[in-house]
């Protein structure tokens, strides 16, 4: 009788003859996260990774696993060989643990048969523990539609017991989706854009833009500071720091004032989509959703897709903002993104900012800048940082 730890994996299971190439970068993850508590065996066995390990780390072990994308369920389960009374001892064992953790007055024994050749089928064997539940704890009773507890049995090659599925965030495991560069600002939005594109395994760099001196040295900080957060869910993050305050001064002098925010716009994307090409990245992230500010109507998100070629995903587009707020909480971003810094986009900001821009009149607009030149020496005066 030994406490492992199962972890199940979610869509990864369709994946035909690429599963072992997702399972591989999974396991990988896994290691990653979990390396520096440290861990004695990490295996596959029909469907699921298990993790040996001292169960004193267990709790941490389960928390650094839980941001580990394409994990549905973590499970501390008691490994037993698939002798039946062995399954019979493990099953009293972890129904004790579960009355110590909570108060248990209904169960259901739920039991998956992967080994075939075993000589009890499922349903028999669910009757079988559910009646060794019932004599050896009289104040406990079945309940098979809403139970206190579920009792789960695993019969693979060895047999797995447990109570706990410890709901994760799914996806798919980091790197198995190519590479993006994140737009990160100081807000709620952005790092919420990065975390949910992580979890359909982009990996995420970011790319953050101030005005130093007009924005201070803190807010930038505060922007390394989300990308250290994120980073404890996509692994390492390249972290670019562009100063935009020269192509600020140049809209403001040379460009009508109601068109700040959008010419604004449209060089960051410029910056990017350099940044991206020089590096590899496959695509753009934003953390717009459909709104009335300036770059977020329907017209101001299309001429800012018209400065770029590169995709440019927006995974909040359709989004309340109190369910980005939920994920934001979720993910600890929200704290940090809601210090009281101020970002680039408040300098030199429009009383009224365009709110329907046509393409044609911000691309004559642009006529009267050096647009390669500004956006050279942006990159060229960049600072890069690498988040852990």
């Amino acid at each position: 009788m030994k406490k492992v730890i199962s972890v199940s994996m979610g869509e990864m299971v369709l994946k035909g003859l690429n599963r072992g190439y997702f399972e591989d970068r999974l396991i990988k993850q896994m290691i990653r996260s979990i390396k520096d508590i440290g861990y004695e065996k990490i295996y596959k066995e029909a469907g699921k990774i298990y993790v040996e390990a001292d169960p004193v780390d267990y709790p941490d072990i389960i928390n650094r696993l839980k941001k580990v994308f394409g994990l549905v369920y973590i499970s501390p389960c008691i490994r037993v060989n698939k002798e039946f009374d062995d399954i019979n001892r493990a099953a009293i064992l972890a129904m004790k643990e579960a009355r110590e953790r909570t108060n248990v007055r209904t169960f259901k024994v739920e039991t998956s048969r992967s080994d075939k050749s075993y000589p009890l089928k499922s349903p028999e064997i669910s009757r079988k523990v559910g009646g060794l539940i019932l004599r050896n704890f009289q104040d406990v009773k079945v309940d098979v539609h809403n139970p206190d507890v579920y009792l789960y049995v695993d019969i693979k090659d060895n047999a797995y017991v447990y109570t706990e599925r410890i709901k994760t965030h799914g996806g798919l495991p980091a790197g198995t989706g190519g590479k993006g560069l994140l737009l990160l600002s100081g807000g709620i939005d952005s790092p919420v854009a990065g975390f949910i594109m992580a979890k359909r395994g982009l990996t995420i760099n970011a790319v953050h833009y101030h005005s130093y001196p007009f924005t201070s040295e803190r807010a930038e900080e505060k922007v390394k500071d989300l990308a250290e957060t994120l980073a404890r869910y996509t692994g390492k993050i390249k972290f670019f720091s562009v100063n935009l305050l020269e192509i600020q001064k140049e809209i403001n002098s040379k460009c009508p004032e109601r068109e700040m925010t959008i010419l604004s716009r449209r060089f960051m994307m410029r910056i990017a989509e350099r940044i991206a090409s020089d590096n590899k990245y496959h695509a753009l992230i934003t953390g717009e959703s459909l709104g009335q500010v300036a770059s977020q109507t329907v017209q101001g998100i299309a001429v800012t897709n018209n400065a770029v070629k590169l995709p440019v995903f927006r995974p909040l587009i359709g989004m309340d903002k109190v369910d980005i707020v939920r994920i934001a909480e979720d993910i600890e971003t929200y704290d940090i993104s809601i210090r009281p810094f101020e970002d680039c986009c408040t300098v030199f900001l429009p009383k009224h900012p365009v709110t329907k821009p046509r393409v044609e009149d911000i691309v004559k607009s642009e006529e009267a800048l050096d647009v390669d030149s500004l956006v050279e020496n942006a990159v060229k005066n960049m600072k890069v940082y690498t988040i852990e």
